[in-house]
């Protein structure tokens, strides 16, 4: 049983904060959809899925911190470490919008501290690596993840900032204003690889996981963390300044998340009804069901930050996708840890049953 649990937590992904994600950023859709007892829900489980996988990331590095450093300073797996980052910030947009301030600010403050250190390791060690992947075999959706970690933060830092007094309001405006931009500037880096990658260079049906769909996931935070700057500007003159150009900016986040959608849609369609790629759980799906959440929510706060309640029927739409496709989800990862952890019991009796021989 703790060889099983050994071996598990040695594989385990960089990448699985994304259940953290997934599972928050449905609560607050839910939520938004009134569906208040499904939020509150999962509110409690995302709570104690973050507690475990950062309990099970700590015995990672204490016991197998070759395995984490092999993963860190990896073209593939190594984004994947960013997903905590933006884990921490959902998390901690969740207990903002119960009312638990004085968390959101220690995840906020927590979160930030995380975001610096990873964003220059992570690019550092994969920039002066001596050996290096062809783009085809080192980019990944997953590499969006620093895109979303970046704008999770502006985001919390958007919410945060309402419930500051002057001028530490002003402050963390501006930081989330910087970190919205930030975010921007690397999506548009990253997203030219990415496409680069899809039209010159073979695509096989294992290539295209569920990472893949934050090509959407990380324009839709972005909208989400733009609307807020928007209801943020009356206090803040800079960006009442920047209203225009906030605005133009949102609606062109969400406008190149929606034109992701179809594309995705008929990919996954591609690799599963027509090349019939195994539909089984993997981790990597939590990337699909994250960016369905984060487009219902989006569209929902940039209806109200810019009067465009005619969105509103898109997003009460996808509240009901995200839902499905997190409970499939949840149902697969149910089942993978019961089927791994029958054999290992079966296993552990066995050698209890010869020792007593």
């Amino acid at each position: 049983m703790l060889k099983w649990m050994g071996e598990g937590v040695r594989g385990l992904s960089p990448a699985y904060f994304a259940l953290v994600m997934a599972t928050g950023i449905v609560s607050i859709a839910s939520s938004r959809a009134g569906f208040r007892t499904i939020a509150a829900v999962l509110l409690w489980l995302n709570a104690a899925q973050y507690v475990l996988l950062w309990i099970l990331t700590a015995w990672r590095l204490l016991r197998y911190r070759r395995a984490v450093i092999d993963d860190l300073t990896d073209h593939r797996s190594g984004p994947g470490f960013f997903s905590a980052v933006a884990a921490t910030a959902v998390m901690g947009n969740q207990l903002i919008l119960t009312g638990a301030y004085g968390l959101g600010l220690a995840l906020w403050i927590f979160g930030v501290l995380l975001w610096i250190v990873l964003t220059y390791a992570i690019f550092t060690s994969l920039t002066i690596k001596e050996t290096k992947p062809t783009i085809d075999q080192g980019i990944t959706g997953a590499w969006l993840l620093a895109v979303v970690a970046t704008q999770s933060i502006a985001l919390l830092s958007a919410l945060l900032a309402r419930h500051f007094g002057q001028p530490i309001r002003l402050h963390v405006n501006f930081v989330a204003l910087s970190m919205w931009l930030w975010g921007g500037m690397m999506y548009l880096w990253i997203i030219s690889l990415i496409f680069y990658r899809y039209a010159f260079f073979r695509l096989a049906p294992a290539d295209f996981s569920g990472p893949y769909w934050i090509n959407m996931g990380a324009m839709a935070i972005s909208t989400l963390a733009g609307s807020l700057l928007i209801e943020n500007a009356a206090d803040a003159p800079f960006l009442e300044t920047l209203s225009p150009f906030l605005k133009g900016f949102t609606i062109f986040f969400w406008a190149t998340g929606t034109w992701w959608i179809p594309m995705l849609v008929i990919l996954a369609a591609w690799r599963h009804l027509y090349e019939k790629f195994p539909l089984s759980y993997d981790p990597s799906y939590w990337g699909t069901v994250f960016p369905l959440g984060m487009y219902a929510v989006c569209t929902f706060e940039m209806a109200h930050a810019m009067s465009l309640d005619f969105l509103l029927p898109i997003a009460h739409v996808f509240v009901y996708v995200a839902l499905l496709a997190w409970v499939t989800t949840f149902a697969g990862l149910v089942q993978s840890l019961v089927s791994g952890l029958i054999p290992a019991l079966h296993s552990a009796n066995g050698r209890h049953d010869r020792t007593k021989t």
